[in-house]
């Protein structure tokens, strides 16, 4: 699959990301989980992504369950000690 990003936007919002990558709301929100917001930390109510972001977004759903990808482990929750 191939992303269809418009070249004059500078960043999209959650359903235009999710519409440019082919994904669900819910499997935007699993792959932010799952690879962003796995400290504890608290997600913000809304969220914009750039260009990069989305190409990120794109490998992660991509190799999601890939056992050939080594995945870098849980952070923990800097506040917490």
């Amino acid at each position: 699959m191939r992303m269809m990003l418009k070249p004059d936007k500078d960043s999209y919002s959650e359903i235009e990301a999710c519409q440019a990558l082919g994904l669900s709301v819910e499997r935007l929100n699993l792959l932010l989980s799952e690879n962003v917001f796995n400290d504890g930390s608290a997600r913000p109510n809304t969220l914009t992504f750039r260009p990069s972001d989305l190409i990120l977004l794109e490998f992660w759903n991509k190799t999601m369950g890939d056992k050939k990808v080594v995945h870098m482990p849980k952070r923990a929750n800097a506040f917490s000690r």
